[in-house]
Formats: C-alpha cells, sequence, structure tokens
C-alpha cells in the first residue's frame, strides 16, 4: 500500500482531465484505491512518495509480435507479402522456444521502459511467452498463433486453445488472459475461421487477427466476397470479442459491418507506413462508432515498440488524409494508447487510474527539453508537450499491479544487459543461418 504523489496526474478518463497536485493510492491488492487532489485525499496511514513530473497509466499495445525483436532489422525494404514470404517465416522457422522467450522477454523490457505495461500478443510457444513476460512483470493478453501451413495444423493448434482456456480459465494469472489468435483470411479457410469464432465466442475470449493489412494480400477473398469484412460476417466470424488487426483497406460498408458487429480495431500507423501497406481510415472509423485503440505490431515490421510514435503517427496521418489539423488532438491519441485501447480488447481493470482498475502507472520525467517551459502551463499546452515532444526516453518508473517493475529507467526484475546479449545471440545465429 502507497499513496503516490506527484504535481500532475493525468487520469486518462474520457474528458482526459488534468489533476494537478493530485495523488493515486495503491492498495495492498494492487489496485487503486483512490485517485484525485492531494487535499481532498481520504485520510489513510499509507506511506507516500511524492515524485516530481507527471503519473499517468501504463500504455495498451493491442497489437504485437514482441518475439520479434530477434528479427529486428531484417528485410527492412520490402513490402508486406515479400517480407513475410521472403525473410520472415524462413527465419521464423529456425526459432526454437527458448529464443521465441528470449525475444518476448526483450520485448516486454522494452515495451516497459516505454511505458506499456500491457501487450496483446500473437505468436507461437505460448508457456514460453507466458514464462517470459512474467519474468519481466508486464501484462499480457496471448492469443496463441494459429495458421493452416505445412508445418502447422490449426485444428490441432485450435483444440490446444480450448484446452487451455477449459483447464485454466481465461486467465490463469492476474496478468495474463488467455485469446484466440487465428493468423488471417488469407491463410486460413472459411471454415476454419468460422470453428475459431465459435469457439471464442462461446468461451468469452478474444479474437484476433489481420484484416485487409495491404493491397493484394486476400485477393482471393476479395474476389469471392467482396471484401474480408464481408467474408467473415458471412460465415458467422463476428460477434463476441472480435479485435480486426491493421484493418487499412476498408470501404464504408466494411466500417458499418464492423460498427454493427461491435468489432474492434488495432490501429498500427508505424508499421503500416514501414510496409507501406496504406493510411487507415482512423477518423472514419471513430466516426462510424467503432472502438479504435493503438498497436506497435512486431518489432521487426515497426521496428520499435515504443507508444508515443504511435500516437504521433496517428494523429499525424489521419491530419493529413483529412487535411484538418484537428481531425486527431494531443487528448485524443493519449486515450487511443490508453483507456480506448482498454476498452477496444474488453479490459476494463486497465488503461485509465480509476478507482478498481490494476495500478499499471507510468511516471513520466518532466526534466527533459520537451517540458523546459515547466508544469504550470495550461491544460491543453501540457498535453501537447507529453504527446507531441515527450517519449519513450522520459519514462522514468512503471508499477504493474502496484508493483515496482523499472526504477529509474531500469528494469528492477531483470537485468537488462543479459535479456538483450541473450536475445541479440539469437539475431546472430539466425543471420548466419539464413
Amino acid at each position: 500500500m502507497i499513496r503516490l504523489h506527484a504535481p500532475i496526474v493525468l487520469p486518462c478518463d474520457p474528458a482526459c482531465s488534468v489533476l494537478r497536485d493530485a495523488v493515486v493510492d495503491v492498495d495492498a491488492s494492487g489496485r487503486i484505491g483512490y485517485v484525485g487532489p492531494f487535499a481532498s485525499a481520504p485520510a489513510a496511514h499509507l506511506p507516500i512518495r511524492a515524485l516530481p513530473g507527471i503519473l499517468m497509466p501504463g500504455m495498451v499495445n493491442i497489437h504485437a509480435h514482441s518475439p520479434m525483436t530477434v528479427l529486428r532489422g531484417m528485410g527492412g525494404d520490402l513490402p508486406l507479402i515479400r517480407w513475410l514470404r521472403e525473410i520472415i517465416w524462413p527465419a521464423e522457422s529456425l526459432l526454437t522456444p527458448s529464443d521465441i522467450e528470449a525475444g518476448m522477454l526483450l520485448g516486454s523490457v522494452e515495451m516497459l521502459r516505454n511505458g506499456i505495461t500491457t501487450s496483446v500478443e500473437q505468436y507461437f510457444q505460448p508457456e514460453h511467452m507466458v514464462r517470459a513476460v512474467l519474468a519481466s512483470g508486464a501484462r499480457m493478453l496471448l492469443g496463441p498463433a494459429i495458421v493452416d501451413t505445412p508445418d502447422y495444423d490449426w485444428r490441432v493448434q485450435l483444440a490446444e486453445v480450448n484446452a487451455r482456456i477449459d483447464g485454466d480459465g481465461l486467465r490463469p494469472h492476474e496478468r495474463i488472459e488467455i485469446a484466440y489468435g487465428p493468423h488471417s483470411a488469407y491463410t486460413l479457410s472459411p471454415e476454419a475461421l468460422t470453428m475459431i469464432a465459435e469457439a471464442a465466442r462461446s468461451r468469452d475470449a478474444l479474437m484476433l487477427l489481420h484484416v485487409a493489412e495491404s493491397h493484394g494480400e486476400d485477393a482471393g477473398q476479395r474476389a469471392e466476397y467482396g471484401s474480408v469484412p464481408r467474408l467473415l460476417a458471412s460465415i458467422g466470424a463476428l460477434g463476441g470479442r472480435v479485435l480486426a488487426a491493421h484493418a487499412v483497406h476498408l470501404s464504408d460498408e466494411d466500417i458499418e459491418i464492423f460498427a454493427r458487429h461491435d468489432v474492434a480495431v488495432a490501429h498500427c500507423p508505424g508499421s503500416n507506413g514501414k510496409l507501406a501497406s496504406g493510411i487507415a481510415r482512423l477518423p472514419e472509423l471513430r466516426a462510424a462508432g467503432v472502438r479504435v485503440g493503438l498497436g506497435t505490431d512486431g518489432p521487426a515490421s515497426n521496428d520499435d515498440l515504443e507508444m508515443w510514435e504511435e500516437m504521433r503517427l496517428a494523429a499525424l496521418l489521419a491530419r493529413l488524409s483529412t487535411m484538418d489539423s484537428a481531425a486527431l488532438t494531443a487528448a485524443d491519441v493519449l486515450l487511443l494508447a490508453t483507456r480506448d485501447s482498454a476498452d477496444a480488447i474488453g479490459r476494463d481493470d486497465i488503461g485509465a487510474l480509476e478507482p478498481g482498475r490494476w495500478a499499471d502507472i507510468v511516471h513520466v520525467d518532466t526534466s527533459s527539453e520537451a517540458f523546459a517551459s515547466g508544469l504550470s502551463v495550461p491544460n491543453q499546452h501540457l498535453l501537447a508537450n507529453l504527446v507531441w515532444a515527450s517519449a519513450g526516453r522520459d519514462v522514468r518508473d512503471v508499477w504493474v499491479g502496484g508493483e515496482q517493475v523499472v526504477a529509474d529507467f531500469e528494469p528492477t526484475k531483470v537485468e537488462r544487459a543479459k535479456v538483450q546479449a541473450e536475445a541479440g545471440a539469437v539475431t546472430t545465429r539466425l543471420r548466419a543461418a539464413t
């Protein structure tokens, strides 16, 4: 139990309020007890830790393949399909379970140091993924990848996820939630997608898949059904908790389908730009009432795991695509990275500093050039400096469930140099073999 006291607290409520001279109380269970002005705080015999700077919720990265830290930099100038087929899939075929664990641990450390406390992951070897995340102290929603290739049988993979949830529940650990991760409509048949969706709905589990990421990837599905959203709707794969990653190439009808079926979208502007996949119709999605959050995608297609960059790109591209400098404000994208991302994955226990939610808290150091004008500037000015000028480098401390997992810029539960060296050794081996 502790009371964190800071000059600025950003609870990321719907109004994106700025609380000055405020506190966040963390109870014995690791949840938030009170958030508000220090002068109005309830009397409590709590140790008080005074922190300079800004307190805000941990960011929620709703689309990532973080073990791909070991593939970072490979095939950096290729479009999506060539990048996958010529570089990534051959390299991934050489990964061992311990390689995946090393890559996930590095990714988890990188995200924590950048203020990301929860990530939605789609990858293989779930036991090793979970072990890495828990070692770092982070939080994860894991959709074990389901694909149909000569090396993988989607029916076997689906049965494994079903058994995992039926045996241990959706949340086998307070920091882990299990989901379903069918890759896409171009790597799985309609029959497979239907069965996976039915399994997810029956268990109230999140289903996450790539949708309309780039031109040409799903030409067959578009030729037969008109679009991937139309395909998913026609085979009964929508409904329940569905998260569509990227969703770049959507028509007005596709957006209406998503809105009608309450499909959420993981917007990944950095990856979409690097792979020249296109610019998602973020303003139109939001106007239609589609729940949208932010994702980094994998660290081999971005190539970092930093949500400040995604916030800025989301706002910049929305403004350019509409020629409207107010299409997305600093407050809008701060909420996209926190509260809205949590809402997109159906989680009301993270993504904001509110009583009852987990105490996933980020302390932003404000001694950098980004805050040279100080913290007494008007609220809009303060938010602008945080979003447009600050970055992950300013994250000084991080708590997950009330446990401090980053202190003075460094992880507390693992040795960063060792984590980096182990992941780097995997990359070196892969480069020699490919």
